[in-house]
């Protein structure tokens, strides 16, 4: 049985955070970028996507669950009702890999988790996705490990670079236009994003417009 891999996504006004450099309609359509390069490792990885998405939204030949609530409202209905097998990943994590995914569906646990920046949490695979509910938000990585352990789940916590870094500001660019490949570094060069090493900081900045916009170190 093929491993779904529900995969959670704002269509509608997306990313607010990089809203000082993409307009609206930039925003939804780097997001849609994001959505594909995921779905794709996903697919290569060996599961079924499926949109969980907060508003309307249509994607030729992949399942979508519409749910306007949040996210841990939306995953906890599913989640009791799932037959087999369920990763839950984030859609905003362009450098994933088929080899990633294929790491977390592999694990000999009934469960692995990847940590996100923060104390956040960018993927969950669950064997027994009726045992275990999720809290996002805050330090949910701290809290789904409680969660685990509450519900007698081992988990293997994955470490994966690819996997822990998900898009929300605008140095994350860095990221994806140093090791991207994909839909997103595509996207994000048609717009005339590059990096920029201005001040002696790897960062990146939108041509024609010179202003730099600094990254990590």
């Amino acid at each position: 049985m093929s491993v779904r891999a529900i995969i959670p996504f704002k269509p509608k006004n997306p990313k607010t955070r990089l809203s000082g450099v993409m307009s609206l309609a930039e925003r939804e359509a780097l997001a849609e970028a994001m959505l594909s390069d995921v779905m794709d490792a996903v697919v290569e990885g060996g599961c079924t996507p499926v949109i969980l998405s907060t508003a309307p939204y249509t994607l030729t030949g992949v399942e979508t669950i519409v749910h306007p609530g949040g996210l841990n409202e939306a995953l906890n209905e599913l989640l009791p009702k799932a037959e087999g097998p369920t990763l839950i990943i984030m859609s905003d994590l362009p450098l994933a890999t088929q080899a990633n995914i294929e790491e977390l569906i592999g694990t000999t646990a009934r469960m692995a988790m990847v940590p996100g920046r923060g104390g956040g949490t960018n993927a969950i695979f669950l064997k027994d996705p009726a045992r275990f509910h999720t809290d996002f938000y805050g330090a949910s990585f701290l809290k789904h490990l409680e969660i685990a352990a509450e519900a007698n789940l081992p988990c293997e916590i994955i470490d994966s670079f690819r996997l822990h870094d998900d898009v929300d500001e605008v140095w994350d660019l860095v990221e994806v236009l140093t090791l991207g490949s994909g839909s997103t570094r595509r996207y994000l060069e048609r717009l005339g994003f590059v990096l920029s090493t201005e001040g002696g900081r790897v960062g990146v900045k939108r041509n024609p417009h010179e202003q730099a916009l600094l990254g990590g170190d």
